[in-house]
């Protein structure tokens, strides 16, 4: 064990410092994931998935993002209730939204084939496989910073 084990009043481990070369792969496959999707899509795929995640880091990153992005405050807030919030996201949004929870949750074990049947319906192959991508990379990205417990609030956009 190291010292810096406790979560108190910072983060398990050093995790980018420990395995560098990790965290510069995980960093490329972040850039790629972006390419071709609308930055505003991004930020909102990658807060719901770290809303299901617990991860106050990426949250915390993230909706800072979006806001800088011109994001409005009120999506931010309604975005962990966006099948109720009708009227405030596009269907292409909504399709990437359930696609998110699906790919995140897995309860079932799989995508539902109407949920992937919806984002296919609204993006063009590419940019689902983009946004797959996407999906796939902010989940781990939530996983190491629930895992080693990175601390929120000394992110700036």
């Amino acid at each position: 064990m190291t010292a810096e084990t406790t979560h108190q009043h910072g983060p398990r481990m050093r995790f980018h410092q420990l395995v560098p070369e990790v965290y510069k792969a995980m960093y490329a496959l972040e850039m790629a994931s972006r390419q071709g999707l609308d930055p505003s899509l991004i930020e909102l795929v990658k807060i719901r998935a770290s809303q299901l995640n617990h991860c106050a880091f990426c949250l915390d990153m993230h909706t800072k993002d979006a806001r800088k992005a011109g994001e409005s405050e009120e999506r931010i807030y309604l975005l962990s209730a966006w099948e109720e919030a009708v009227g405030y996201y596009t269907e292409k949004e909504r399709a990437a939204l359930a696609l998110t929870e699906a790919v995140t949750v897995l309860t079932d074990g799989f995508v539902p084939d109407e949920v992937y049947e919806r984002a296919a319906a609204c993006f063009e192959e590419r940019e689902l496989a983009q946004l797959i991508a996407l999906i796939t990379t902010i989940n781990a990205w939530n996983r190491i910073g629930v895992t080693t417990r990175l601390t929120p609030g000394a992110y700036q956009a």
